[in-house]
């Protein structure tokens, strides 16, 4: 279920993305927003799996995203191994008005990591920025623990859309540049990743990328 390569006149990419966090973060409705710029005021919790498959172009190839979602809640991690396989992205979101919501962040990045290839292109999201005024985590601890563990960050509301595209398009671009480098499947870089603890930002462009994509604009 991962990256899907055709030959080099017309080459294009299938990459599969989960999106993780606790139930009731939003992560259904930043799906339904990405895939369908829909979203539903009185959606139910998602009950097992299910994905939906967006098409975006970077650099003139066509990458098909195909992005999975499943509940929260703890009745339902039997499907975690199966759901992971083949995953080369991850959005992790939390709410940010529900503190409990960050403090498991950390939990499913162990969770990440033990099913999943150290080369994941990994999103911190900070869902429902729309709540401000009863906010619960600041801006600025979600770009702590990004930095921490080696994230991208941003902030998104899939109530008023957001950064929704920007977040998805950021870890669809960042396996791209990895895919195309033909580094995915690299054991020595696969090393020096989990040794360094870094994902998916190279050398000199950390800063870079980092000043970048911690971002929580409202544009």
């Amino acid at each position: 279920m991962g990256k899907e390569v055709v030959d080099d006149a017309g080459e294009e990419y299938l990459f599969k993305i989960v999106v993780i966090g606790d139930s009731a973060v939003g992560k259904s409705n930043l799906l339904s927003r990405f895939a369908r710029d829909e979203f539903d005021l009185h959606s139910k919790a998602t009950v097992g799996v299910e994905f939906q498959t967006q098409v975006v172009e970077i650099e003139g190839k066509e990458v098909k995203a195909q992005v999975w979602d499943t509940a929260g809640q703890e009745r339902f991690r039997a499907v975690t191994s199966a759901y992971y396989r083949g995953a080369v992205g991850t959005l992790i979101v939390y709410d940010i008005s529900r503190r409990t919501t960050f403090d498991s962040i950390k939990r499913w990045l162990d969770e990440l990591n033990t099913h999943c290839d150290t080369a994941v292109a990994k999103m911190l999201v900070g869902n429902k920025s729309d709540l401000d005024n009863i906010r619960a985590v600041s801006v600025e601890e979600g770009k702590s623990l990004a930095e921490e563990e080696g994230l991208f960050f941003i902030e998104t509301s899939a109530l008023d859309s957001t950064n929704v595209m920007k977040a998805f398009e950021i870890v669809i671009r960042e396996i791209y540049n990895n895919v195309s480098r033909k580094v995915l499947n690299s054991d020595s870089y696969k090393a020096e990743l989990s040794m360094n603890r870094v994902t998916l930002v190279n050398g000199s462009d950390t800063d870079r990328k980092k000043g970048a994509l911690s971002c929580c604009s409202s544009g």
